[in-house]
């Protein structure tokens, strides 16, 4: 797999502007043409609401949405101009979720911003990454919504659990892996009884990766008092890596979204940039 086509969805957070120089910078790196996206959607207004307001609600929501997309177009064209990089603008209307994933068909990654519960949102952004990470077919880049990155795969963490998702992330990752510096794959807190992982976790898939020309550590680690997720974060931050690579956990049940513990607690809680694959 090679990374020719790179998105990345726009808004008004803080955090847009980092987002799309990490953007950049991956488009740069791989020599992939950089789109960016926004979605104007409009928040949901109950019949009984608009009726006591009046219709001049929705005119209102829809300038807001069109100076709001203004503002964020500057800034994309902006940041490109001084990159040095060309950059396609695209906007829509319509469910957030919906367009970001229909357009992520049409490009070999994804990036998109970590939730912030102490931002202003527009309707849709909460649980905006767990739904693309669910549902877009495409590795999707997490970039945390506090911090500057720019360096990253420099040092990557490949999360192996031998899952399905995680074959998945880790062929995902190979353009990433191929360029890096270090590459360690890590199975946490693995089960004795787990026959997936074989007697030495990690070794084959070490060795399938030396193949593609990957020199990579494999690691195994335990932690009785840490989760998963929360031991992976703690080895990531000691080991000083710039890029997690895991696999995206989670089902629907009725049409609601249930992430599995793992995944939740990196989306929520990372601080370095996490690649993931479903």
């Amino acid at each position: 797999m090679s990374i020719k086509d790179i998105l990345v969805y726009l808004d008004t957070s803080a955090a847009c502007s980092e987002r799309i120089d990490v953007a950049l910078r991956l488009a740069e790196k791989f020599d992939a043409r950089l789109a960016g996206l926004f979605v104007r959607s409009m928040p949901y207004v109950p019949h009984f609401v608009a009726a006591q307001i009046g219709p001049d609600i929705y005119d209102t929501q829809k300038k807001v949405a069109e100076r709001e997309e203004m503002t964020v177009r500057k800034l994309f064209l902006e940041r490109c101009d001084k990159a040095g990089r060309p950059g396609e603008w695209r906007s829509e209307d319509g469910d957030m979720i919906e367009v970001i994933c229909t357009h992520s068909k049409y490009n070999d990654l994804v990036v998109i911003g970590q939730y912030n519960p102490d931002d202003d949102h527009r309707a849709g952004e909460m649980g905006l990454a767990d739904n693309v990470v669910m549902d877009a077919g495409r590795p999707v880049l997490v970039v945390p919504h506090t911090g500057t990155f720019p360096i990253i795969g420099n040092k990557i963490m490949l999360a192996w659990n031998a899952s399905r998702e995680s074959t998945r992330a880790a062929h995902d990752a190979l353009p990433f892996m191929q360029t890096s510096e270090h590459v360690q794959v890590v199975a946490a807190n693995p089960q004795d009884n787990d026959e997936a992982h074989g007697d030495l976790p990690c070794a084959q898939i070490t060795g399938h990766l030396s193949r593609h020309a990957v020199t990579a550590e494999a690691k195994t680690i335990y932690a009785d008092d840490l989760s998963v997720g929360e031991l992976l974060l703690s080895r990531a931050s000691e080991d000083g890596v710039d890029l997690l690579v895991t696999g995206a956990y989670g089902r629907s049940r009725l049409r609601e979204l249930i992430m599995g513990g793992v995944t939740r607690h990196l989306l929520n809680y990372t601080t370095i940039p996490v690649l993931m694959s479903r």
